[in-house]
């Protein structure tokens, strides 16, 4: 087994910086980049990889027999860790919301998953809800026989991910004005934030509804580095309706994108990034001279994910 994730892994690192010429940015003076962390590798593309990277040294060095994380059922953190698991030749246990699932085909997600050699156990969407509370927590161990497992959160977002993303942010260093990415659990713009320089910006754009993902980000960074960075915000109007919802307008916007640029745009996450970033353009909120690099940090998906209304 590999002592390091690195090693076992093979990122690609840093990951490319590509420029795009679109008018609806360059009208207003702003200049519109690419950072194609999607390429940073095939099993665990953008920000799976950085979240999971310090996580998965952490097990290793502590020899733990195996990793436990969470999801629903369209999960790309769960498929992530299973590739992960895999790749490093560690047991991995996915701990999935929706018991009702349980004697079901598995969809094409989870079946990714169990061919990497995860081992999935469903449970009823209240006891979910309640994963983090101890108790249910040791039950759940228990009940998987994973009682010593490297227990990763929903989505992948703690302090070693938050770490694992702040190089994210220095690779930008230098590159950009603004920093954007999508959200869902807000690990990655917490530690991209935090590694960007002093004169250097981020700004999220959450994917899901419900406006908690402010604090949700200010609690991981206090935990992370002891206080809050100043360089962060959000903007909640492009969520579309919620997780994996869509519009019209959006399906339309990320079908004229593929077309302008060739380039395959991922529906749950990069599509509202994307047209978040146009649409700010449009309405002139970056002063012209703005270099803004777009963070690709997922890849195209099925059809059938996309429908999906389960969280990453």
């Amino acid at each position: 087994m590999s002592t390091t994730p690195s090693a076992g892994l093979h990122p690609r690192l840093p990951t490319p910086l590509q420029e795009v010429e679109d008018a609806r940015f360059a009208r207003h003076g702003v200049r519109l980049t690419l950072k194609r962390d999607d390429l940073i590798h095939p099993d665990l593309p953008g920000n799976k990889y950085r979240k999971l990277a310090l996580n998965l040294e952490a097990a290793l060095a502590a020899d733990h027999p195996a990793l436990l994380t969470f999801g629903g059922a369209y999960s790309n953190h769960l498929r992530a860790t299973a590739a992960a698991g895999r790749l490093l030749g560690m047991p991995t246990v996915g701990i999935v919301r929706g018991d009702e699932l349980a004697d079901r085909p598995l969809n094409p997600s989870l079946a990714r998953c169990a061919a990497d050699g995860m081992r999935l156990h469903f449970i009823d969407r209240s006891t979910y809800r309640r994963k983090t509370e101890p108790e249910v927590l040791a039950a759940l161990l228990h009940e998987t026989g994973a009682d010593a497992s490297y227990v990763i959160p929903e989505g992948g977002s703690n302090p070693l991910a938050v770490q694992g993303c702040t190089a994210l942010g220095e690779e930008l260093r230098g590159h950009t004005d603004l920093a954007a990415v999508a959200c869902g659990t807000g690990g990655t713009l917490a530690g991209l934030a935090a590694g960007l320089a002093p004169d250097q910006r981020a700004l999220g754009i959450p994917v899901l509804k419900g406006g908690f993902l402010g604090d949700d980000i200010t609690e991981l960074q206090r935990r992370t580095f002891g206080a809050p960075t100043p360089n962060w915000r959000l903007d909640d109007r492009f969520h579309c309706g919620g997780y994996a919802r869509t519009t019209p307008e959006l399906t339309a916007f990320a079908d004229d994108f593929e077309d302008r640029h060739g380039l395959s745009v991922e529906r749950v996450y990069v599509a509202k990034l994307l047209y978040a970033l146009t649409a700010l353009s449009e309405e002139g909120a970056f002063p012209r001279g703005t270099t803004v690099t777009a963070v690709i940090t997922a890849t195209d998906k099925a059809p059938e994910e996309a429908q999906s209304s389960t969280s990453r």
